[in-house]
């Protein structure tokens, strides 16, 4: 008995998937239609073709839409099959149940709406700020009934059914990338309809159309798309390796990877697709894979979700036992997460850059957006490393009574923390500034989190040198809240953070070594010994001098910057020449000092130079 049982729910998993593809092949067809301008090859009738059951087909689009009408209503037949076998296969309780109940009321859902586009006539080459709505709209309901029926697939194989209470920061991370994934459907519906209606005959005459501000609003919101694509496949990295560490099962793993590399490949389509002038049949690859990597995501999130917070969190990240008498959290502990100290000097970077770029006062807006969004978004980068390096922390002099080592805060509160924070970060940026800065400073945090924090700093002494490049990002910030873009100065900015990181960070590693040793952390005077840090230091310290000089070269800094970046070099010079002739923790202590002044003080000559130059 159990095996026939067992028979018929592998029989009806087989049909669920196979439903599964049939679905993506409708909506790429789909894309097919709007893309070639044939919704209205029915006329103003629906569910009728034409006002008949069986058209007659007189006219290319006819087909194109009727063969659409055709294989949209065998899909809805199949999710009607779905339904009832699966009320006969499982019982209520079971996910796949419920799966194959919401898969039918979205499929209705589905397609109401898509009826709703022919009757209101917002098909072929209709350019309403309704249409735009009701695509975007539709698309999104288009996401929900892939995931429902991917989820319903999912369970008759036998996955394990979501546990959506007491998921803590996972279930935060996961229903942002949800936000992400459905804001990046948006504005892609936005985009492809702009490329339908406003072909351009080249791929530059179309950049010279989104940037005329005389162009029609499709036009414009189009240039947004590439930037939230990179804004959210950043988060998606991100997410992707903070929930691998949360909850790492083979499932969540595997699903993981999946979904980075799909997603990069969706990327480069998304970028061939837009330096092709948008073909038709590129801008239905770019929609398949970009259902593709939805897909993957959705089955990524059931994983992670089908397993509670306790046991994950404790695998992932070594807890330390609570404090005696359940000390609780305050305001105090959480803004200790963020580590302001450190954020101080990335701070005043990212503002120096705004000045930079401003030439001069930038105006109040713009610095309190960049003061709020930077230190939103440092202070959640620092918010999750500190909690997944707790087992390190608890083991160093230095960090030992940081929040989440004394238990003080949650691992689960903290992650929430930081992604409220991420979040409010990119909003505000985006918001007061522009998509770009946004997208920069999110690449700073997914930067340090994954590149530094989860992969080179217990695998690597350079990790300080590839890893330090988060730190590198802020003036970026700065620079694009005021331009909107990058030229070379914002480069040479980012270049000066990059190769003093080295210089500052080495000089502290050799002041803390024996935690670092403690902790197991292979910072270069653990593993290589002092004389090789010194050695290092000092050649950073020389391509820092000359990268600072580079501005000069290109004729963007005056004399102030130029009287100041000679005193400040020859300072850091000599300090890192007495460092290497007597590497000792007295003159390692001055050089690191030094070093925060020689930073701060580089950035206030170039602001003030080009305010009074430029």
């Amino acid at each position: 008995m159990e095996a026939l049982k067992d028979t018929k729910r592998l029989a009806f998993a087989r049909y669920a998937w196979g439903l599964l593809i049939y679905t993506l092949g409708v909506i790429v067809w789909g894309a097919y239609v709007r893309a070639t301008g044939s919704g209205d090859g029915c006329g103003q009738h629906w569910p009728t073709c034409q006002g008949a059951i069986l058209p007659q087909i007189d006219k290319v689009k006819t087909f194109i839409e009727f063969s659409h009408r055709i294989t949209s209503g065998l899909d809805l037949v199949g999710v009607i099959l779905l339904f009832f076998w699966g009320r006969r296969v499982f019982s209520k309780d079971h996910p796949a149940y419920f799966g194959a109940t919401l898969t039918l009321w979205v499929m209705v859902v589905e397609t109401i709406a898509g009826g709703g586009l022919v009757l209101f006539q917002l098909v072929a080459y209709n350019d309403s700020v309704a249409r735009v709505i009701i695509m975007a709209v539709h698309l999104l309901i288009t996401l929900t009934l892939l995931a429902s029926m991917a989820l319903t697939a999912y369970w008759a194989s036998g996955g394990p059914a979501l546990r959506l209470r007491n998921q803590g920061a996972v279930g935060w991370a996961l229903g942002l990338a949800v936000l992400a994934f459905f804001t990046l459907a948006a504005s892609g519906a936005i985009t492809a309809l702009a490329d339908t209606l406003f072909r351009a005959p080249s791929f530059w005459e179309g950049v010279k159309q989104d940037l005329s501000p005389t162009a029609h609003f499709l036009i414009r919101l189009r240039v947004l798309h590439p930037l939230i694509a990179a804004s959210v496949g950043i988060y998606i990295l991100l997410m992707a390796g903070v929930v691998g560490r949360l909850r790492p099962s083979a499932r969540v793993r595997q699903a993981g990877t999946l979904m980075v590399v799909l997603f990069a490949v969706q990327i480069i389509i998304g970028l061939w697709n837009m330096f092709s002038n948008a073909p038709v049949s590129l801008q239905m690859l770019h929609l398949f894979s970009a259902d593709v990597v939805w897909i993957v995501f959705v089955l990524f999130a059931a994983a992670a979700l089908s397993g509670g917070i306790q046991a994950a969190e404790q695998t992932a990240v070594h807890q330390p036992a609570p404090r005696e008498g359940g000390s609780r959290a305050s305001v105090h502990h959480y803004i200790a997460l963020t580590k302001p100290r450190i954020i101080s000097l990335l701070l005043f970077t990212a503002l120096a850059g705004l000045f930079i770029a401003a030439g001069g006062w930038p105006g109040w807006k713009l610095l309190l957006v960049v003061l709020l969004g930077g230190y939103a978004s440092a202070g959640a980068a620092n918010t999750i490393n500190m909690v997944i390096d707790r087992d390190i922390d608890a083991r160093m002099e230095r960090t030992r009574m940081r929040p989440t080592v004394q238990n003080y805060v949650a691992s689960a509160d903290a992650l929430k923390f930081a992604f409220i924070l991420s979040a409010f970060a990119f909003l505000v940026l985006w918001w007061g500034a522009n998509l770009l800065a946004a997208t920069l400073s999110l690449a700073g945090m997914m930067h340090y989190v994954l590149i530094y924090t989860l992969y080179l700093k217990r695998r690597s002494w350079s990790n300080i040198v590839i890893g330090g490049a988060a730190g590198a990002f802020p003036p970026l910030v700065g620079w694009s809240a005021v331009t909107g873009d990058l030229n070379l100065l914002a480069w040479y900015l980012f270049a000066i953070v990059f190769f003093w990181t080295p210089v500052h960070f080495w000089a502290l590693a050799l002041l803390i070594k024996d935690d670092y040793a403690r902790a197991g952390v292979p910072m270069l005077p653990v593993v290589h010994g002092d004389r090789v840090t010194v050695v290092q230091i000092a050649l950073y310290a020389v391509l820092t001098a000359i990268i600072s000089t580079m501005p000069l070269v290109l004729g963007q800094a005056g004399w102030i910057y130029a009287v100041s970046a000679g005193l400040l070099n020859l300072v850091l010079l000599a300090q890192s020449l007495l460092l290497f002739l007597q590497p000792e923790r007295p003159q390692a202590r001055r050089l690191f000092f030094y070093s925060m002044s020689y930073l701060a003080l580089l950035f206030l000559a170039m602001a003030v130079d080009r305010s009074i130059f430029f």
